[in-house]
Protein backbone atom coordinates (compact mmCIF):
# COMPACT_ATOMS: atom_id res chain seq x y z
CA UNK A 1 0.00 0.00 0.00
CA UNK A 2 1.06 3.29 -0.85
CA UNK A 3 0.52 6.71 0.81
CA UNK A 4 0.64 10.13 -0.54
CA UNK A 5 0.22 12.89 2.42
CA UNK A 6 0.67 16.49 1.47
CA UNK A 7 0.18 19.59 3.23
CA UNK A 8 1.10 23.34 3.12
CA UNK A 9 -2.40 24.25 1.51
CA UNK A 10 -4.36 27.58 2.89
CA UNK A 11 -5.37 30.71 2.73
CA UNK A 12 -3.21 33.76 1.22
CA UNK A 13 -3.68 37.24 -0.52
CA UNK A 14 -2.88 37.61 -4.14
CA UNK A 15 1.13 38.15 -4.18
CA UNK A 16 1.51 36.22 -1.78
CA UNK A 17 3.30 32.51 -1.69
CA UNK A 18 2.69 29.27 0.03
CA UNK A 19 4.81 25.78 -0.21
CA UNK A 20 3.11 22.21 -0.85
CA UNK A 21 4.79 19.36 0.48
CA UNK A 22 3.65 15.63 -0.47
CA UNK A 23 5.27 12.79 0.90
CA UNK A 24 4.92 9.54 -0.30
CA UNK A 25 5.34 6.06 1.76
CA UNK A 26 4.56 2.12 1.82
CA UNK A 27 5.44 -0.51 -0.19
CA UNK A 28 7.79 0.62 -3.52
CA UNK A 29 11.31 1.12 -4.52
CA UNK A 30 11.65 3.66 -7.30
CA UNK A 31 9.94 6.89 -7.64
CA UNK A 32 9.58 7.51 -11.42
CA UNK A 33 8.03 10.62 -11.41
CA UNK A 34 5.91 12.87 -9.16
CA UNK A 35 3.99 15.98 -9.76
CA UNK A 36 1.06 18.33 -8.79
CA UNK A 37 -2.54 18.77 -10.19
CA UNK A 38 -5.59 21.52 -9.34
CA UNK A 39 -8.78 21.27 -10.01
CA UNK A 40 -11.03 24.90 -9.57
CA UNK A 41 -14.66 24.55 -9.23
CA UNK A 42 -16.58 23.38 -12.89
CA UNK A 43 -12.96 22.84 -14.01
CA UNK A 44 -11.38 19.78 -15.31
CA UNK A 45 -8.25 19.08 -13.04
CA UNK A 46 -5.06 19.65 -14.63
CA UNK A 47 -1.04 20.06 -14.23
CA UNK A 48 0.52 21.83 -12.64
CA UNK A 49 4.32 21.15 -12.81
CA UNK A 50 5.72 17.56 -12.56
CA UNK A 51 9.40 16.33 -11.99
CA UNK A 52 11.32 13.29 -12.70
CA UNK A 53 13.32 11.50 -10.43
CA UNK A 54 16.19 12.43 -12.20
CA UNK A 55 15.10 15.92 -12.34
CA UNK A 56 13.16 17.05 -15.62
CA UNK A 57 10.26 19.27 -14.84
CA UNK A 58 7.48 20.20 -16.84
CA UNK A 59 4.74 23.13 -16.17
CA UNK A 60 1.66 24.95 -17.43
CA UNK A 61 2.43 27.37 -18.77
CA UNK A 62 0.23 29.48 -16.20
CA UNK A 63 2.22 29.23 -13.85
CA UNK A 64 5.85 29.32 -15.85
CA UNK A 65 8.31 31.43 -13.87
CA UNK A 66 6.10 31.46 -10.65
CA UNK A 67 5.90 27.90 -9.58
CA UNK A 68 8.51 25.47 -9.11
CA UNK A 69 8.71 21.97 -8.35
CA UNK A 70 11.68 20.34 -7.01
CA UNK A 71 11.80 16.65 -5.37
CA UNK A 72 13.91 14.63 -2.46
CA UNK A 73 14.77 11.35 -3.44
CA UNK A 74 15.77 10.32 -0.31
CA UNK A 75 12.64 11.24 1.69
CA UNK A 76 10.37 10.35 -1.50
CA UNK A 77 8.61 14.01 -0.72
CA UNK A 78 7.93 16.51 -3.90
CA UNK A 79 7.65 20.39 -3.29
CA UNK A 80 5.98 23.12 -4.84
CA UNK A 81 6.87 26.39 -4.27
CA UNK A 82 4.52 28.92 -5.61
CA UNK A 83 4.82 32.55 -5.62
CA UNK A 84 3.43 35.52 -6.87
CA UNK A 85 -0.36 33.49 -6.31
CA UNK A 86 -3.22 34.75 -8.32
CA UNK A 87 -6.54 34.41 -7.90
CA UNK A 88 -7.03 32.09 -10.09
CA UNK A 89 -4.69 29.88 -8.45
CA UNK A 90 -7.52 28.84 -6.30
CA UNK A 91 -7.86 25.30 -6.57
CA UNK A 92 -7.80 22.04 -4.83
CA UNK A 93 -4.25 20.67 -5.36
CA UNK A 94 -3.52 16.95 -6.19
CA UNK A 95 -0.36 15.09 -5.74
CA UNK A 96 0.50 12.62 -8.15
CA UNK A 97 2.97 10.03 -7.67
CA UNK A 98 4.29 7.23 -10.89
CA UNK A 99 6.00 4.64 -8.37
CA UNK A 100 7.65 1.02 -8.96
CA UNK A 101 6.56 -1.55 -6.73
CA UNK A 102 7.04 -5.71 -7.23
CA UNK A 103 3.61 -5.32 -8.52
CA UNK A 104 4.78 -2.81 -11.09
CA UNK A 105 4.41 0.72 -11.85
CA UNK A 106 1.47 2.38 -10.86
CA UNK A 107 -0.12 5.72 -10.39
CA UNK A 108 -1.44 7.13 -7.12
CA UNK A 109 -2.98 10.18 -6.04
CA UNK A 110 -2.81 12.44 -2.68
CA UNK A 111 -6.38 13.35 -1.16
CA UNK A 112 -5.84 16.85 -2.10
CA UNK A 113 -5.10 20.11 -0.63
CA UNK A 114 -6.99 23.46 -0.70
CA UNK A 115 -5.18 26.55 -2.23
CA UNK A 116 -7.14 29.84 -1.90
CA UNK A 117 -5.85 32.99 -2.87
CA UNK A 118 -7.81 36.15 -2.35
CA UNK A 119 -7.83 39.22 -3.93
Amino acid sequence: QVQLVESGGGLVQAGGSLRLSCAASGSFFLINAMGWYRQAPGKQRELVAAITSGGSTNYADSVKGRFTISIDNANFTVYLQMNSLKSEDTAVYYCNADLSSRKGEYDYWGQGTQVTVSS
